[in-house]
């Protein structure tokens, strides 16, 4: 299996969460799809999916 690199922004995250919410009949609040769009990562964290790093 190779390995690849993945770029996660959650701002992406919510705006996609966001846009698909409304599409849906669905009215979130800001604060909300930002909380989803954390969950999301941490989800992708802990299956091991992405793995988090940090520019220095």
């Amino acid at each position: 299996m190779r390995e690849i690199d993945v770029f996660i922004d959650t701002e992406e995250i919510a705006d996609f969460f966001y846009q698909e919410l409304i599409k849906r009949g669905f009215i979130p609040a800001e604060d909300e799809i930002r909380e989803l769009a954390d969950i999301t990562f941490e989800y992708l964290l802990k299956k091991d999916i992405i793995a988090e790093e940090w520019d220095e």
